[in-house]
C-alpha cells in the first residue's frame, strides 16, 4: 500500500469521527461513552452473559482502569448498579439501572432505527468490508503503538 492510499484511510477514519458527532445531542453530563457501554451491556446480557468490568474492556479493547472509572461515573449518575455475585463476594456483576435502559433506548435505539432507512444506499456487505477494514487498521496501529 502506498503514502496516498495510508493518508485517504486515515482521512476516512477522520470523515467517521466526524459523522459520530453529528449523533443527537445527550444530555447534560452524559458522555458518549455512556451510550456506548450501554449498548455493550445489552447486548451482552441478551446473549446470556452476567457482565464484569473486564468483559467491557475486552469487548471495547479499553483498559480496565478507563473501564472502571466510567463504571463509577455511570453508577454516580443512577445510569448503572452494581451486583455482587452470590457464588464468589469478590465478582461483582454491572447492569443498567430503569434511567440507564431509558437513555438506552432514546439514544440508541430509537435514533438508530430512524436512522436505518437512510442507509438503504449500503449494502451489507459493503458496511462488513468497512467494519473489517477498521478493525484491521485499528489493530494495526494498535500493535504499532505498543
Amino acid at each position: 500500500m502506498d503514502n496516498r492510499m495510508i493518508k485517504r484511510m486515515l482521512d476516512a477514519c477522520y470523515q467517521a469521527k466526524r459523522i459520530r458527532e453529528m449523533l443527537p445531542p445527550l444530555p447534560g453530563g452524559v458522555m458518549p461513552s455512556y451510550i456506548h457501554y450501554l449498548d455493550v451491556i445489552d447486548m451482552m446480557e441478551k446473549e446470556g452473559i452476567s457482565v464484569k468490568i473486564s468483559d467491557i474492556s475486552d469487548r471495547l479493547h479499553i483498559p480496565r482502569p478507563g473501564v472502571t472509572r466510567t463504571v463509577k461515573e455511570m453508577e454516580k449518575k443512577g445510569y448503572l448498579q452494581k451486583i455482587a455475585s452470590r457464588d464468589d463476594g469478590r465478582v461483582t456483576y454491572i447492569t443498567a439501572t430503569e434511567s440507564g435502559k431509558e437513555l438506552h433506548q432514546k439514544f440508541d435505539a430509537q435514533y438508530f432505527t430512524m436512522l436505518a432507512p437512510y442507509m438503504d444506499v449500503i449494502s451489507e456487505e459493503e458496511a462488513e468490508n468497512m467494519i473489517l477494514t477498521i478493525e484491521k487498521f485499528y489493530q494495526i496501529m494498535r500493535e504499532r503503538r505498543d
